[in-house]
Order: structure tokens, then C-alpha cells, then sequence
């Protein structure tokens, strides 16, 4: 797999988080079904069953990543998009609440934001950031905080599947099953822009109402396509939001008196045109990656070398690492003590060819593993941390 990134060959790469290497033969992939439908016809009757098949493949192949039915699954272009266009589409009433963690992605929150501002709805805080410890102590002060702070109006509840801050792993489906049990059974939206790809994730994603994923990060996949899994009870309750004309039943015509124009399945969240040729490159990357070993096999690699690099940090005096034990998945996140801000550390490892990146809340130095990452790798970042 490493072998087949070229942007693995030229520098050392710890920003999997960001965005993740496209291997060569998924790049050739997107160029051989571009040229494909030129060859077709952009927009002729020839190219319409080619694309309906790089379209049923690609849906039916996420859906199976996320352990549900091909039908909840909407092909989206990003995380934001998979999060925000059935979010919005969920029955609200003025006075419900919306409990959301204080580790969610900014694009996520500001989502949340403007939809409470809207719909006249209120927003509670669930925290999490604190939790630094062991899994078992993690899942259960997750289970006990959101006890503590659903209330009787709380509707939808806001979690990442992975904290892309501090790299917890939250638990997925026992919250799910805590929410279940509540009165109101709020809506469960899951942020899994660092799970998808890296760790297991078809026992959240089937659990979570909204499951929403990019394939340019842990998947190695090209930008502008994703999925986002949906309940079948988001599927029956929501309304569309952004339309086009993938969100209807009968494209051909527009109907000023129809009464029922949108697909009942997940395809009522797709919009308009995307880039077919994408498809088959996530495809590809996914594929790639399955041949390294299964889901499982690919999670224990990356543990034991995001571990191998969080031990090799706690053990330098002046960094310290913001999870209290090695982490579950290849995040890393640790501070360096001092005045230096973490975005001039970037630089400075930058400029000896070594990639991570800093995050503001909290304030810290973020480095992915993967399973394409080497020891020999970890040793350097971890050289070079040492005199800063």
C-alpha cells in the first residue's frame, strides 16, 4: 500500500486526519472511467447504464462498510454535507434541545447553530474532552455525562464516533441504546470523519440515526465523495433539504401539485450532478486496503504503532501527550511545553519533511498513524520533537 502512494515517497507523512494519499492505481482508476464516458458520451444514451453501475456499485460497497442495507445509504460529497442535509431534515419542534459534545468539528457545530437559530431551538454542551483515560473508563463516564445532561425536550444528540482533537474513542452503540430508552428517543448524529477507514465501524454506523463519512481521509480516497448511513427512521421522518433532481422519484418533469415527489429511500438526501469518475477511485482505495488485511487486522497495526509514538513521547520530558494511556486508533495528540505556538512547531518539522498538524481546542500537536506508516517513520518524528 505505501508503495503505491506517491505522496508517501517524497516526505513523512502524519496528517492521515487531514487527508489521506491517493494510491496510484486509484488515480489511474478515476482516468480510466473518465475517458470511459467521453468514450460513452457525457450525456448520451450509451452512458447512462455505465453510470447507473459505477453509482449501484459504489452505494451497495459503503453500505456493506456500514453493516446496513444499500437503501440507507446516500452517496454525499463530504462529512459536512452527509451531517448537515438530513439533520436539517428531521422533525423539530420550537423548544427542543440539542445536546452536542464539546469535541465536534466546528462545521458540524456552526450547523447546529444556525439550525437552533432557525427552528428556535436550544443547545446543550455533553462534555467529553476531559476524558483522557482507558476505554472502559471512557465508555462509561461518556454513558454517565449524557445522563446527566439529556433533559426531557433533548431531540438530537451530536457525537463523533472518533474525537478528532484528543483521538477517544466514543461508544457508539451504547449510546445509541441509552437514547433508545429515553422518552423522547433523540435523534443520534454520529461525526465519522476519523473512523471511516481506520476502525471497525459497521456496529455504530448501523446504531447511529445519522452516520456521515468522507472517503479522502483513513480510506485513501480522492476529495468531493463520501456517504453518510441513515436509520430507517430518519429515512420514514425526514424531509428533504437541499433538492435536486437525484432527490426525486420522477426526474424528467417538474409537478407543481405533487404530493409525493421524493424517493422514500436515502436517495432523497442526494442532490444533483456529482463526479462519477471518483467512484471508482474510492473503490479502488477501499479495495487496496482490504487486501492489507481485514478491518480488524488493519485497527491492531495502527494501535500498535500509534502506540509505539505515544509511548515514545510521554517518555520526552517537555511533551506530554493528552491521552493518559496509548490511544485506541492512530490519532496522537500531545503538547510541547513552552511558549512556541504549535503552528510554528508545524513549520518547523515541515521544513525537515515531517508532516503533523496543530489543533486549536484543544491547543495541541495532532500525528496520524497508519497502516501505511513505518517505525522507522516514528523514530524520525520523534527525533526531531526531542530538541524543539
Amino acid at each position: 500500500m505505501r508503495n503505491l502512494c506517491p505522496a508517501l515517497q517524497n516526505k513523512t507523512y502524519f496528517n492521515y486526519g487531514g487527508q489521506g494519499p491517493l494510491p496510484s492505481p486509484s488515480l489511474e482508476a478515476i482516468t480510466a472511467s473518465w475517458s470511459r464516458i467521453q468514450e460513452l458520451g457525457p450525456f448520451t444514451t450509451d452512458v447512462w447504464p455505465y453510470i447507473a453501475t459505477e453509482v449501484n456499485s459504489t452505494r451497495r460497497l459503503l453500505a456493506q462498510c456500514c453493516g446496513i442495507p444499500a437503501h440507507r445509504l446516500a452517496l454525499t460529497e463530504n462529512v459536512t454535507s452527509g451531517c448537515v442535509l438530513p439533520l436539517w431534515g428531521l422533525p423539530f419542534s420550537e423548544g427542543d434541545r440539542l445536546l452536542i459534545s464539546d469535541c465536534e468539528h466546528p462545521g458540524v457545530v456552526s450547523a447546529c447553530v444556525e439550525l437552533a437559530r432557525r427552528q428556535h431551538l436550544a443547545i446543550d454542551v455533553l462534555p467529553v474532552k476531559h476524558l483522557r483515560g482507558d476505554q472502559a473508563h471512557c465508555d462509561a463516564a461518556v454513558i454517565e455525562a449524557i445522563a446527566q445532561t439529556l433533559t426531557p425536550r433533548t431531540r438530537l444528540v451530536v457525537l463523533s464516533h472518533l474525537l478528532w482533537n484528543t483521538g477517544q474513542v466514543m461508544p457508539i452503540a451504547a449510546v445509541a441504546k441509552q437514547l433508545n430508552q429515553h422518552p423522547q428517543q433523540p435523534f443520534l448524529l454520529v461525526d465519522a470523519a476519523q473512523s471511516f477507514g481506520q476502525i471497525p465501524v459497521e456496529e455504530a454506523a448501523a446504531a447511529a440515526d445519522i452516520y456521515a463519512f468522507t472517503g479522502h481521509k483513513w480510506a485513501c480516497g480522492p476529495e468531493g465523495l463520501g456517504g453518510v448511513a441513515l436509520s430507517e427512521r430518519v429515512v420514514a421522518e425526514a424531509a428533504p433539504t437541499v433538492i435536486g433532481w437525484r432527490s426525486l422519484r420522477d426526474e424528467s418533469k417538474a409537478d407543481l401539485n405533487g404530493s409525493d415527489l421524493f424517493h422514500h429511500d436515502s436517495r432523497r438526501f442526494e442532490v444533483a450532478t456529482s463526479c462519477v469518475p471518483l467512484m471508482a477511485g474510492l473503490r479502488c482505495s477501499l479495495q487496496l486496503l482490504e487486501q492489507q488485511g481485514s478491518a480488524e487486522q488493519r485497527w491492531d497495526s495502527i494501535q500498535t504503532l500509534s502506540s509505539s509514538l505515544w509511548q515514545s513521547l510521554e517518555g520526552l520530558d517537555h511533551v506530554t501527550p493528552l491521552l493518559e494511556t496509548a490511544p485506541a486508533s492512530g490519532l496522537v495528540s500531545f503538547q510541547i511545553n513552552g511558549d512556541v505556538p504549535p503552528a510554528e512547531h508545524v513549520k518547523q518539522l515541515g521544513a525537515q519533511g515531517l508532516w503533523i498538524r496543530d489543533l486549536a481546542d484543544p491547543s495541541c500537536l495532532r500525528a496520524c498513524t497508519h497502516i501505511s506508516t513505518t517505525a522507522s517513520e516514528i523514530d524520525a518524528l520523534v527525533a526531531a520533537i526531542s530538541p524543539l
